[in-house]
């Protein structure tokens, strides 16, 4: 790195790797020469490149938490719109061809059951349901289908193979049969488990009767390609442990309502294909 020195003879500033045996500018011996000594931050110093990096990283973390809690509003908005769309496509909407805030204002009211009684919800809407349910705060949409007809929509969770699962069940207004439903998952395996989100697999819910003849709740996922009861849908091939997951969320979820639907506690979960050889998703 190039010094700084100047000579003292003819008052010149010059620069060079070290100091030379005469003054380039007016030919003046090497005691003439002094090194002009730098009063700055030395650029190429540790101790500089630690505090440059400190600084940045203060300043990157400050505008990080700033913008997050300029967008939370946003983004809470963006997460609760996107429940309502859930619920709304459970009772047969396509949430992509309308707007989602408006319809959910018109045709769905929140309530809690409670006391044997439904009560009509007026606090923040909530986005996930499995503390509240675990807690005993049952939430029941009353609604309008896309069709026209009166429906109750019912939250469920549950567990997958690799993560949480949760859903809604849109039930009829005599409380016994599937108007439509949503599942979606939280790390599915894509093209297995995944499939659960997709229409076609939802949409075997729908006309399905939800009580047995014991009065159990006995709509359940079966293993794939062997459902022949009313109350049963075939579950996704070469996922058999997410959709044993789905057949004990929707079991277990609905029992949890079993007040409201005014029917006896379903009979422990039977896991898809029991004693037989299943698939598993790899």
């Amino acid at each position: 790195m190039a010094k700084k020195f100047i000579c003292e003879q003819c008052g010149q500033t010059f620069e060079a790797a070290s100091k030379p045996d005469k003054c380039p500018i007016c030919g003046a011996d090497a005691s003439k020469i002094k090194e002009v000594k730098s009063k700055g931050v030395n650029t190429n110093g540790n101790v500089y490149t630690f505090c440059y990096a400190a600084v940045m990283v203060i300043i990157v973390a400050f505008l990080l938490a700033f913008v997050a809690s300029a967008l939370k509003e946003t983004q809470d908005a963006n997460v609760a719109n996107d429940t309502k769309g859930q619920i709304l496509t459970a009772l047969g909407y396509d949430k992509a061809a309308i707007n989602v805030a408006d319809v959910y204002a018109e045709k769905v009211q929140d309530n809690v059951f409670e006391g044997g009684e439904l009560k009509a919800f007026d606090g923040k809407f909530n986005t996930t349901y499995g503390a509240l349910i675990k807690n005993g705060e049952l939430h029941v949409f009353t609604a309008t289908t896309a069709g026209g007809e009166q429906a109750y929509v019912i939250p469920v969770v549950g567990r997958g193979l690799w993560g949480g699962l949760w859903g809604y069940i849109a039930v009829n207004e005599a409380k016994d049969k599937v108007l439509g439903t949503y599942f979606y998952h939280e790390s599915e395996t894509a093209g297995l488990g995944a499939r659960i989100g997709e229409k076609w697999f939802q949409e075997q819910f729908i006309g399905k009767p939800i009580f047995g003849e014991d009065g159990n709740v006995a709509l359940t996922v079966v293993k794939a390609g062997s459902a022949q009861k009313d109350n049963e849908v075939d579950g996704v091939t070469g996922a058999t442990l997410t959709s044993n997951g789905v057949a004990a969320m929707v079991k277990d979820g609905l029992t949890v309502y079993k007040d409201f639907l005014g029917q006896a506690s379903a009979a422990p979960t039977c896991p898809v294909g029991e004693n037989e050889e299943t698939d598993v998703e790899q």
